[in-house]
């Protein structure tokens, strides 16, 4: 079965580097969707196979995966240039950006450094405890401070879901539901934040403003390796 997979992926990189784009796009995605192999050349060339045939959807949905395993400014800028290029929101770079997803993908070891961290002051306290010894008000202070930071990191520092709208004509409305007032009518590609979710809705930031979106209109984004 790999080998198969492999003689697949090298057939499609031959189609690729012979210009014949859409036959080489679509082994790339059986190989994606029925296998889940990929490379990371292998998103980037979908991504430009895509964004040649003017389906940003698809293409931005290739270059976020990408940067879900490989997060990189070029990357960012890239979807800032295609978005900005298509009237597409959401795609906006900032610094502020890549430093999120450059700390979830480190999440989990950085977990392990903080539950480490407090196992030693854990061991140190019960030493002093069974040694009768003092525990100074300050490290007491210390260690619950301590301990409420990674409460709140194990348990509400997350990286916010996005999805990108998948569908023409979308309908974004005040409230969950066909009957709540319209926000907005939008169109195909822009990415959004993703706040919650209730029934068949999804809830949204758009335009600053908490907002409601069928679910079946949004593709979900991969989220960079690490994050919760």
């Amino acid at each position: 079965m790999a080998q198969s997979s492999t003689k697949s992926l090298q057939e499609a990189d031959s189609l690729f580097n012979q210009h014949q784009y859409t036959q080489a796009l679509t082994i790339y995605e059986r190989l994606l969707s029925q296998k889940r192999l990929y490379s990371p050349q292998m998103l980037l060339k979908m991504a430009y196979i895509q964004e040649g045939l003017q389906q940003y959807t698809h293409s931005m949905h290739y270059l976020q995966l990408f940067y879900s395993k490989h997060p990189t400014r070029s990357v960012l800028r890239k979807m800032e240039e295609v978005g900005l290029q298509q009237h597409l929101s959401g795609y906006e770079y900032t610094d502020w950006n890549f430093f999120k997803t450059q700390f979830y993908k480190y999440y989990t070891q950085i977990l392990e450094l903080l539950l480490v961290g407090a196992v030693i002051a854990i061991t140190l306290l019960l030493r002093n405890w069974t040694r009768k010894q003092p525990i100074s008000i300050e490290a007491k202070g210390g260690f619950l401070l301590y301990l409420g930071f990674l409460f709140y990191f194990t348990n509400f520092l997350s990286l916010d879901q996005q999805g990108i709208i998948q569908n023409s004509n979308v309908p974004i409305m005040t409230a969950p539901s066909a009957g709540a007032g319209l926000v907005a009518t939008v169109s195909l590609g822009h990415k959004v934040d993703i706040l919650g979710e209730e029934d068949i809705w999804y809830r949204i930031e758009w335009k600053n403003q908490t907002a409601y979106i069928r679910k079946n209109n949004l593709l979900l984004l991969p989220q960079p390796l690490g994050a919760q």
